[in-house]
């Protein structure tokens, strides 16, 4: 049995550090290694089937395991699903945006890095339906913008929380378990350009971004609620620069009712400071680099039970986290 698992290893076409099975055609090599196995002797031949069997009706009931345990049955909530709100730490010291206006500032000195259009974002989206419980949703998406101002998007579902683990998705609108790294959607779009906020480039100073952000929204009267509404379809299209993300800082520090409230690690290991607004539609929780005022995320929780869709106060409604 041993020379058998040691000849098994040797012809594995997918070993642990290499593709995942089914993403695509074997390599040269894998083919290599699988024609090698025919030649060896018929115990070994059964022997490998039957632990091909075996894995891959192992797979199917970790897939079905993985799908109970995330989405529950009639009367149960996802165990697995949603991710816990952000804590913030006890022993940190908020803060305030005027401080943190001044340090972005001075980062922005040099004018590094610079505005880049496109964006790449991690998300968690709560998917609500009557009569069902609530899941949550993680997926990747990437948009890059091309000289002739074309532009690709690809978005993925996957949870850099769980690394490899299955994920949940509502293509097609039922919600179901892929492979983590499932792409749900590849599409280049051609040429096109507008000058109208969000798609014309922001400008990068307090005043000229206020006004930016408010077209935006398409209000003469950017409250706090409208103006992260703001803040999170500007990071939707562009990659803030330096001066980009500092005079957005400046435009933060105005707003009312946004609170310091400490230090947070967000959902992607980074640390951030945390600034919290609560309103009617929930709990906002804004998380900005300590150093650069740079936007890391921003995560909205409920604040009262809304047993209708499952949900109860403190439950994440979503989160974007941005990366460059």
């Amino acid at each position: 049995m041993p020379d058998e698992l040691e000849l098994l290893r040797r012809a594995n076409p997918v070993p642990h550090d290499g593709p995942h099975f089914g993403d695509g055609p074997l390599d040269q090599r894998a083919e290599w290694r699988l024609d090698r196995l025919p030649r060896q002797p018929r115990p070994t031949r059964r022997v490998s089937r039957a632990r091909l069997l075996w894995g891959l009706a192992a797979t199917g009931v970790v897939l079905a395991t993985a799908f109970a345990a995330l989405v529950g049955g009639p009367n149960t909530r996802p165990a697995l699903a949603a991710p816990r709100p952000l804590t913030v730490r006890a022993d940190s010291t908020p803060v305030p945006l005027t401080r943190l206006a001044e340090l972005a500032a001075t980062a922005a000195a040099d004018g590094s890095p610079r505005l880049r259009k496109g964006t790449h974002v991690q998300s968690w989206s709560l998917s609500m339906t009557d009569g069902k419980p609530p899941v949550t949703l993680p997926e990747e998406r990437v948009v890059r913008w091309r000289a002739d101002d074309s532009h690709t998007e690809l978005v993925v579902a996957t949870d850099p929380r769980r690394p490899g683990r299955p994920v949940l998705t509502d293509e097609g609108g039922d919600p179901r378990v892929v492979a983590d790294g499932h792409v749900l959607r590849r599409a280049t779009y051609p040429p096109s350009w507008s000058d109208a906020p969000p798609e014309a480039p922001p400008p990068h100073t307090p005043a000229a971004l206020r006004a930016y952000l408010a077209e935006t929204v398409r209000t003469d009267s950017l409250d706090t609620p409208r103006l992260l509404d703001a803040v999170g379809e500007l990071l939707d299209h562009w990659t803030l620069g330096a001066r980009e993300s500092a005079a957005l800082v400046g435009v933060l520090a105005d707003a009312e009712g946004l609170r310091a409230v400490g230090q947070v690690t967000d959902r992607l290991g980074r640390p951030g400071q945390a600034y919290v607004y609560e309103g009617e539609g929930g709990r906002r929780m804004l998380i900005l680099d300590p150093r650069t005022g740079t936007v890391l995320g921003l995560e909205t929780t409920f604040t009262s039970d809304a047993p209708e869709y499952g949900v109860r106060a403190g439950d994440v409604m979503d989160y974007n986290a941005w990366m460059r």
